[in-house]
């Protein structure tokens, strides 16, 4: 069986219910429940190679987290996918220092484009999702960059499974759910199914 591979899509720290505070225990729940579906991955899915695109906020937890479980997984890879040379150059001090402390430990990465352009952020998130099988997303139901990705990965008829960044209830997105996806856009919700793939 081929090795899969597996990208991030979330929402930055200002549209997260506990914001910057990773201290709020919501924010070590979303870590968990993480961590939790991109170990379900490894050893159910054969994922072996992960893909962040390196926003503050879900990106970096979740390319946190593949490195941390390096240690129990040797064998998985994070791939850091880098929209524009410029991303981390208005962030905090700390924050930079987090994002290059990523960069120095991941085991690839891709530069999308050298100068930032108004759309080099959706061509990183066009490229993480076709390079990947299956998408884990953070999503609270409402238009956003996040939102887009979903819609992309649907089209490319990816697995995709959402995490609701305000509740943390689990979500599926099947193959080829074209009316299922359109429900959610016009209700503005999630919806639930049946975790056919994902316990």
């Amino acid at each position: 069986m081929d090795n899969k591979k597996c990208a991030f899509t979330g929402h930055r720290p200002q549209h997260l219910p506990f914001g910057f505070n990773e201290a709020d225990n919501r924010c070590n729940k979303l870590k968990q429940v993480l961590k939790e579906k991109i170990i379900y991955l490894i050893e159910n899915k054969n994922v072996s190679y992960f893909i962040s695109g390196m926003a503050i906020g879900v990106d970096m937890y979740s390319a946190e987290i593949v490195l941390d479980l390096k240690e129990k997984y040797p064998n998985i890879t994070l791939e850091c996918a880098i929209p524009c040379e410029t991303q981390s150059y208005k962030w905090p001090k700390n924050l930079k220092s987090r994002y290059i402390t990523i960069l120095e430990k991941c085991d690839k990465k891709t530069l999308i484009q050298k100068h930032y352009s108004y759309d080099c952020m959706n061509k990183r998130n066009q490229y993480i999702v076709y390079q990947s099988d299956f998408i884990i997303a953070v999503w609270n139901g409402k238009p956003s960059g996040t939102g887009k990705t979903i819609k992309y990965a649907k089209d490319k008829n990816k697995i995709i499974v959402i995490i609701n960044s305000e509740t943390f209830n689990i979500n599926l997105l099947l193959d080829n759910s074209k009316i299922l996806f359109n429900n959610l856009l016009k209700n503005n919700c999630l919806f639930l199914l049946l975790n056919v793939y994902i316990n």
